[in-house]
Formats: C-alpha cells, sequence, structure tokens
C-alpha cells in the first residue's frame, strides 16, 4: 500500500508514481490500495464471462477488462478497478474514446 498521511483526491491519486512490476492500485477511502491478483480459477471465470459478454453487449456499450471507474462515494473520490465491467452506450457515449478511466456509472461491475 502506498503511504500517505493525508486522503488522496482522484487528482492527487492520478499524479502517484506507476507501481513496480505489475501493480494495480484502486483509489478506496482516500488510500491507494494494491489491486489483489486474480488466481487460476478466477482468471478462467473472468475470461468466460468476456467472451460471454462480448457476444451480447458488443454493439450495445463497452466491455472493460480491468478498467478504473471514476466515481463519487460519501463525498469523497472513489476509482476502484474491476475486473470486468459493461457500461451501455446509453450512459457512455460510443463517441466517447478517451484514454482514461470510465467517466460512467457501469450497469455492470465484477
Amino acid at each position: 500500500m502506498l503511504q500517505t498521511k493525508t486522503q488522496l483526491t482522484l487528482e492527487e491519486f492520478f499524479a502517484l508514481p506507476e507501481g513496480e512490476g505489475d501493480i494495480t492500485y484502486e483509489l478506496i477511502d482516500g488510500q491507494a490500495l494494491p489491486k489483489i491478483s486474480q488466481k487460476k480459477f478466477h482468471s478462467r471465470l473472468t475470461r468466460s464471462l468476456i467472451k460471454i459478454l462480448e457476444q451480447w453487449g458488443e454493439q450495445r456499450g463497452e466491455i472493460g477488462v480491468e478498467w478504473a471507474v471514476k466515481l463519487t462515494r460519501q463525498g469523497r473520490d472513489w476509482m476502484p478497478v474491476p475486473d470486468l465491467l459493461y457500461v451501455s452506450y446509453q450512459r457512455l457515449s460510443p463517441d466517447w474514446n478517451e484514454d482514461e478511466a470510465c467517466p460512467a456509472v457501469p450497469e455492470l461491475v465484477i
């Protein structure tokens, strides 16, 4: 965990240096917390769910794997990194093509 004396804002979180190796961090309750790596069964299940979602939702919305989501929870910035998400084109325009965290609340998060 990255130790901070104060609670991080979203801007401060994005300004932090990259984690060592392949560590991914989430912003939870103002702290940068490392995301726990998947194990074999979890990884296979995620892969299967991706295939199902891609067949069903490709024309309906965006499907993301470990795509961070910008949220506010109890007045604080919160940026979880779900294993898998689906957000419809009703919530996120099909024209949105930025390389950043998802700005819309997804309908499905795993």
